[in-house]
This record gives structure tokens, C-alpha cells and sequence, in this order.
């Protein structure tokens, strides 16, 4: 390998538009799209149903890190899977003005979520590659800042632009247009540029086919001690209720913004919408995980969990005091929403844990991959039927039936054994 490969590079020059990459395509896919859908007046059954779909990739992500792993190099998917995601959100660009511009663009959207599942088992091991031990612990606060920022950018600004847009040229579909050839231009400038930057770590290899068979092999082993954990029944019942609440509301809560009041609605903007979500919404998120971590790292799991289950599903009854009042008052309408995404940030910090927890042992890192997989299944599943539930009862008693739909998870919580001990070191480290 040339030598002008081998030398090391500032971690400064690719970490942070790394992980802008990273978080683009996830909060486009399960966020943007649904705020497009909406403005281009597809119901709230099929954006429920159609853009939960997307998160597939996610749940599969344990059984497709393993070929990423052997294939090729974590530099090679990474710059490969941009360029992916560039030609996903050129497609959408595209394909917007057409009559059957759902069909087309799901697909793309499909192309971009695989896409980015891909890029995130890549990116996160070459994180691991790329920086030695010390610089590893130094840039974790660093690349989660930068994967904030670009929730900001994509559910606050490109939202904000595209409102801007539909006002001042009076075409919804025009106004996506652009957006997304804008995103679109980015990704090949996120392509180009980390093909240049990023280093080429020594022990970023794929490898032999000999090491293959044993890796697959190895794999099984591990898949298959998951599930002979003690209480499996009762950790898997945790990982998919613990946000059988959120995962409804999430898909519901921006069609909800965005509906006129006689449907029952808030009738704001699109521009309204990546404010409140965007911007307000992101900090509030912000702020809530990282007091969940500062407060997990003192007390504990255990001492925690209560009060964050508490955070992250009490503040959903905000949704039904808008859905009852209708308020058309903009700043009672963001503190509403920071209250919940301030609870959500709170309380996720548990379950995030609480995965770390029961993937602790000697399989710790296939564990937890396969936990996560769970996780986004626990996503997917409540989120399909999310629209179809809010069309069949209307927003207020939707509202209602999310604040029910917290129950299973405080009985699961009450049946479940965690170490007092644990939690302390664990979150100090993940932090």
C-alpha cells in the first residue's frame, strides 16, 4: 500500500463530517419523508404503515454486519454507501413530480435506509479502527455532537427550507424537489470528500476466506446464546414495549402539526414543523439524554428506571392537552413538545442501558447488535398500525390511546431483575 495512504490523518478532518453523514440519512428517512408525505397529502394510514417499513434495515442490521464485516473494508462501504445515499436522494428528487411519485420514492427511500444501516455498522467499526484508544474516548462526545447536529439539519433547517420554498413558489411537490436535490448534492460532496480524507487504518482488512467460514460459524454460536439467556421472554417483552407508546406517536406527531384544525390538527407549516421538531425538539432531546446520562452515572440502572419510564411516557399527555385546546399560541405549542422530547431524552437513557446490560458477558458486542435489532423492531411494528389507529379514532382519542398504551410497558419493568450496581461505570464510559 503507497505510503501517502498508510500515514495517519486528523481525526478532526473526518470525524465530525462522518458522523453528518451518519445521522443525515436516518432522520431524512424516518422523519423528512413522513413531513413530505403529509405536505403531499398521502393519509396517515399509509405514511404510518409505508415509512415504519423503513425501519427493516435497522432490524436486520445483526445479521448484515457480519458481511460488512468480512467484505471488502469499512472504508470501502462507507465511501460506497454514500455515494448510495446521494443517488437514493437524487431518486426522490426526481421521481417527485410523477403521478405515481409514492411508489417511486419509497423505493429510493428503501435504497437510502439500506443504504444507511450499511454506512452506520461501517462507520461505527471504523471509528474503532481509525483512532487509537485514547482519541476513541476523546471523540465519542464528539461524534455524538455532530449526529445531533444533523438531526438539527435535517428535521430543523431542510425542513425550514422546504416550507420556505413551498410559500414562495406555491408548489408543495416543487418545493421537496429542490430540497432533495439539495441533500442530494451534499451526499456527493460527503462521497468525494471521504474518499480523499479518510484514513486508511492498517487494520482495516477484509478477511481470508478461511477466517470467513470460522467468522459465520462463530456468528451462529453467538445468535444462538442470546436467546439462551436466563428470562428471555421477559428481556425481549422489555426491549419491544418499553416505546410501544413512542413508537406511535412518533410517526403521528408531525401529521398531527401539520392537519388542519377542522380534522383536528394544529394547521401550522411546514417551516412551523422544523422549528418545533427541528430545532426545539433536538435541543430538548439533547439536553434530556445527557442529565439521563449524568444521572444514571451517579445512582445507577436500577435506581433510575422508575423515574425514566415515568419521563419518557408521562409528558405524551402534552399531545392531548393540543389535541383538546387546538392552540394556535406558537410558543405554548414548542414548550409543549420540548416537555416531551426533554422526557423522551430523559428516559431513553434506561433503555439504552438496559440493553448494555443484558448484553453484558462474554458475547457482549453481538449482544448488544442483536439487541438493537429488537430494538428497531419495537419500533416498527407499533408504527405500521399507528395511522390506521389515529384515522379510526381522530387525534384526541388517539392522543388518549397512546397514554393507555404506556401500561405494558410499567408492568414489564415491575417483573424484571437488574443489578443496583450496575449503570455507574457503564455510563460514564458510554457517555
Amino acid at each position: 500500500m503507497p505510503n501517502n495512504k498508510s500515514k495517519e490523518r486528523n481525526p478532526w478532518f473526518w470525524i465530525p463530517s462522518l458522523y453528518l453523514a451518519e445521522g443525515l440519512p436516518y432522520v431524512v428517512v424516518m422523519t423528512v419523508s413522513v413531513i413530505m408525505y403529509k405536505r403531499l397529502e398521502i393519509s396517515n394510514t399509509e405514511i404510518a404503515l409505508y415509512t415504519s417499513w423503513l425501519y427493516l434495515p435497522w432490524v436486520i442490521k445483526p445479521f448484515w454486519s457480519p458481511v460488512v464485516d468480512l467484505l471488502k473494508t469499512k472504508r470501502f462501504w462507507i465511501v460506497v454507501m454514500q455515494f448510495f445515499i446521494g443517488a437514493g436522494l437524487a431518486g426522490v428528487a426526481l421521481t417527485l413530480p410523477t403521478e405515481n411519485f409514492f411508489k417511486y420514492t419509497l423505493a429510493f427511500f428503501w435504497l437510502m435506509a439500506f443504504s444507511s444501516a450499511t454506512h452506520d455498522i461501517a462507520a461505527d467499526g471504523f471509528y474503532m479502527l481509525g483512532l487509537k484508544e485514547h482519541e476513541q474516548a476523546f471523540f465519542v462526545g464528539i461524534r455524538a455532537t455532530f449526529y445531533r447536529i444533523a438531526f438539527i439539519a435535517g428535521q430543523g433547517l431542510l425542513v425550514i427550507l422546504a416550507g420556505q420554498i413551498e410559500v414562495t413558489s406555491g408548489d408543495i411537490p416543487y418545493a421537496w424537489m429542490i430540497t432533495f436535490f439539495i441533500l442530494a448534492g451534499m451526499f456527493i460532496l460527503f462521497f468525494t470528500y471521504h474518499l480523499f480524507v479518510l484514513p486508511y487504518p492498517k487494520s482495516d482488512l477484509k478477511r481470508s476466506e478461511v477466517q470467513l467460514k470460522k467468522f459465520f460459524n462463530e456468528f451462529v454460536r453467538t445468535f444462538a446464546s442470546f436467546f439462551k439467556k436466563k428470562e428471555i421472554l421477559l428481556i425481549l417483552l422489555f426491549v419491544l414495549f418499553y416505546r410501544f407508546a413512542e413508537a406511535q406517536l412518533v410517526k403521528m406527531a408531525s401529521p398531527f402539526l401539520l392537519d388542519e384544525k377542522d380534522v383536528g390538527g394544529l394547521a401550522l407549516t411546514t417551516s412551523q414543523v422544523g422549528l418545533v421538531y427541528g430545532t426545539v425538539g433536538v435541543i430538548a432531546l439533547s439536553l434530556g439524554g445527557i442529565l439521563g446520562g449524568i444521572a444514571a452515572a451517579r445512582n445507577g440502572l436500577k435506581f433510575w428506571i422508575w423515574w425514566m419510564l415515568i419521563a419518557i411516557n408521562l409528558p405524551n399527555v402534552v399531545y392531548v392537552y393540543l389535541a383538546i385546546t387546538q392552540t394556535s399560541n406558537f410558543l405554548l405549542i414548542n414548550i409543549s413538545v420540548a416537555i416531551e422530547q426533554f422526557g423522551y431524552g430523559f428516559g431513553f437513557t434506561a433503555f439504552m442501558l438496559y440493553l448494555i446490560y443484558i448484553s453484558e458477558g462474554e458475547f457482549k458486542t453481538a449482544h448488544y447488535a442483536i439487541a438493537t435489532g429488537f430494538m428497531a423492531l419495537g419500533m416498527m411494528l407499533p408504527g405500521m398500525i399507528s395511522g390506521w389507529i389515529q384515522e379510526q379514532l381522530g387525534y384526541q382519542n388517539f392522543f388518549i390511546w397512546i397514554c393507555i398504551s404506556t401500561i405494558p410497558a410499567f408492568i414489564i419493568t415491575k417483573l424484571i431483575n437488574i443489578d443496583p450496581l450496575f449503570g455507574k461505570k457503564i455510563s460514564q464510559n458510554n457517555e
